[in-house]
């Protein structure tokens, strides 16, 4: 029960509803919540494909055009800090309903943009939600969903954490090259507006956390910090990885978030409460997301440029190699989270990242003339370890974080996922590059001067058209050699992960942590409410300074209301 002002009202102690009993049906609610993941997800894919076309309609240089990617990925890494703090403050509900609305705005925008100008401008409008929708939809998730069943229900969130990727190029190769580009971004028009009416109407509300000041150092240093380094890996190709510009920027981001760190660990009312990461469970499944980031990222970015650059497939059929693989993912982590609710993480995640580290190094054999239906198949292997993997990781680590910090614990493991896949694939472009150069040194060492140009023409045709076919045969085989060696240390990453996931916990989940269980019991000069088990003041502030809890509309107090741990 509640007041009409939104404070919880009070009830006797032990009189809230169990939250396994109150939220059986949380299947609709989840599907709503994907709807939201899934669209913010495929949009950091999709417009990848329609970079050529947007630079050929508007003009302006290959860097120029870039910044419709890069100004998406950095106001991501501003942005994912501080949504637990508006999901504390404004409500997890309501944010989520105004955050769908918002990137179907953006979207638009990004549609009618009449120049390159305006659309980086309205690209950065769209990452504003775009970078909410991921952490609050985990949020919420943790809320609705029983302890018992959160790892089939995390098996259909993963969807939208490595499904969207997959199919993100297919959809934008299919419209760029039949339809329009401009399509990409007005489909997420109608796709918001339906998700933000079918949240309003099915998602329960949740509640406010009343008086939760704002952290300005603490944003402004991991803000600062990860714009940063966010900033040098976009840039790090074109200005050069030992410039001046990098490396300042490179140093300045890791002062910064050291600095956060310590910021973090002094302040009464933290921005991020980076204290959670003394659940060993919860960092180590972040050590293994990293990794599963980094190679996923890594091939689903140079296996579209193997099979465009060496191999002269379109943008859509280079989509379509990729699509069984993520059709394979959509159907095995739904079954590896009901695994994961039977036998806990540690033996799918090592499973999989087994399977993993064997497709990846299958991979590394691809050469120029690999057909592209073996390459399919490869990827196909790749995508059975990460179905079978991804979930029981995510699932094991935030299972043990207590539901009044699952907002850090959300948006922690979205930085963990966005800063590892961006600084992962700038650093295996980076040996890419000092490989290819290597490689072409090394070959044009060991041919002779006196070797003769092999004649591809009829004597009229110049002598340096055939020098010019065999210098460019020679760079699209440096360049497969280049990426063969990318995938090989692929290789090696995924298998100490697949070591590493030996640590993580085997068996059904455990009792609750704190945090789920009775708390003791306030001073008995304040009023009293139980909230899942939570003894809580239904005032607005106690004699202890504690924050009093507000929903944004009717609470059912027994379901939804999770007072801050504090």
């Amino acid at each position: 029960m509640s007041s009409p002002n939104g404070v919880v009202a009070a009830q006797p102690a032990g009189g809230g509803v169990s939250r396994q009993d109150s939220q059986a049906a949380w299947g609709l609610p989840l599907i709503v919540l994907i709807i939201g993941m899934f669209m913010s997800v495929l949009d950091t894919s999709i417009v990848n494909v329609a970079i050529p076309t947007i630079q050929t309609e508007f003009g302006g240089t290959t860097d120029d055009v870039q910044w419709v990617v890069t100004g998406y990925t950095l106001t991501l890494g501003v942005v994912v800090p501080i949504t637990a703090w508006l999901g504390d403050r404004v409500g997890l509900k309501r944010l989520y309903n105004l955050a769908l609305l918002a990137f179907a705005t953006g979207s638009a925008l990004c549609g009618l943009a009449g120049s390159l100008n305006s659309l980086v401008i309205f690209r950065i409008v769209q990452a504003i939600p775009g970078g909410i929708l991921p952490v609050i939809t985990l949020s919420i998730l943790l809320r609705i969903v029983p302890r018992q069943q959160l790892g089939a229900a995390m098996g259909l969130y993963g969807l939208g954490i490595v499904f969207a990727p997959g199919v993100g190029p297919v959809l934008g190769g299919y419209l760029v090259e039949y339809v329009n580009w401009r399509l990409i971004f007005y489909i997420n028009v109608p796709i918001g507006i339906l998700g933000a009416v079918a949240a309003a109407l099915v998602l329960p509300r949740f509640p406010r956390v009343a008086g939760r000041r704002f952290d300005v150092l603490g944003f402004l240093t991991v803000g600062g910090g990860l714009f940063a380094l966010l900033l040098a890996t976009s840039e790090g190709e074109t200005w050069g990885w030992s410039s001046y510009q990098i490396l300042g920027l490179i140093t300045y981001g890791v002062l910064s978030l050291a600095l956060f760190v310590v910021i973090e660990l002094e302040v009464s009312d933290p921005l991020l409460d980076i204290r959670i990461f003394r659940y060993w469970a919860y960092t180590n499944s972040l050590l293994l997301i990293a990794v599963l980031m980094i190679v996923m990222y890594g091939v689903l970015f140079y296996i579209p440029q193997f099979l465009q650059q060496a191999q002269g497939w379109g943008a859509f059929d280079a989509g379509l190699t990729l699509l069984p693989q993520a059709l394979v993912m959509a159907v095995l982590m739904p079954v590896a989270g009901r695994v994961y609710d039977r036998i806990g993480p540690r033996w799918p995640a090592a499973i999989g990242l087994t399977i993993v580290t064997v497709g990846v190094y299958l991979l590394h054999t691809i050469t120029i003339d690999t057909p592209r239906e073996h390459v399919m198949w490869l990827m196909v292997v790749l995508g059975v370890g990460l179905g079978t993997a991804f979930m029981p990781i995510l699932t094991g680590g935030v299972a043990v974080i207590p539901l009044t910090r699952s907002n850090a614990a959300s948006a922690l493991n979205n930085v963990v996922q966005r800063v590892s896949g961006a600084l992962g694939l700038a650093m295996l472009t980076a040996i890419l590059t000092t490989q290819q150069a290597q490689q072409l040194a090394g070959r044009a060492a060991l041919l002779p001067a006196t070797t003769p140009t092999p004649q591809i023409g009829g004597p009229t045709v110049p002598g340096w058209v055939d020098t010019y076919a065999l210098y460019q045969q020679t760079q699209l085989q440096v360049f497969v050699g280049a990426i063969d060696d990318l995938f090989l240390i692929s290789t090696g990453l995924s298998a100490m992960g697949a070591l590493v996931a030996l640590l993580l916990r085997s068996g059904p989940a455990p009792a609750p942590p704190a945090g789920f269980g009775p708390a003791p019991a306030a001073p008995a000069t304040s009023r009293e409410v139980t909230v899942e088990g939570h003894l809580v003041p239904s005032t607005t502030a106690t004699g202890n300074g504690r924050p009093a809890l507000q929903t944004d509309g009717p609470l059912d107090v027994g379901i939804n209301a999770h007072p801050r741990d504090t």
